[in-house]
């Protein structure tokens, strides 16, 4: 049986230098909270760029400004479908973090690197594509306890 491929795209959003915004999920499929980044489904039609802009906008409330691509990996998701996830790097442009759809997120946080590699909450995705961030900036100074 043939499975479909879907492409989801967000963004580690930086803001200075040394924050990003996190945003910690209500439920990860084991039921346990987590953070996560601001990301969704890329539209038909859409680039991952532009759904990036728009997922960073509908799920946080913010506006992003260039995007620099990061890294993708894949998974299988909920529905046994392929999933082929596009991480970006922005940064902050204008906006107040604001929750759009409590049903999905239960805060949002503005949080430096370090601290996020600490949190418990952190699932290792999100540690790599913060490494991955960190490496780029030169400054893969942060590890996890």
């Amino acid at each position: 049986m043939a499975t479909s491929t879907e492409f989801s795209a967000g963004g580690v959003v930086v803001r200075g230098d040394e924050t990003i915004v996190i945003v910690p999920r209500r439920r990860a499929a084991n039921g346990r909270a987590v953070v996560a980044l601001p990301k969704g489904h890329v539209d038909p039609g859409e680039t991952p760029p532009q759904a990036a802009v728009r997922e960073v906008r509908e799920e946080v409330g913010l506006e992003i400004g260039a995007l620099r691509y990061v890294e993708s990996h894949t998974f299988v998701g909920n529905e046994g479908n392929q999933v082929v996830d596009i991480v970006f790097l922005t940064r902050y442009a204008g906006g107040e973090p604001i929750i759009t759809d409590p049903g999905e997120v239960a805060a949002i946080e503005w949080m430096s690197t370090a601290e996020v590699l600490a949190d418990p909450r952190c699932p290792p995705w999100i540690e790599e594509s913060l490494r991955r961030v960190d490496a780029g900036r030169g400054e893969d100074t942060h590890r996890r306890p």
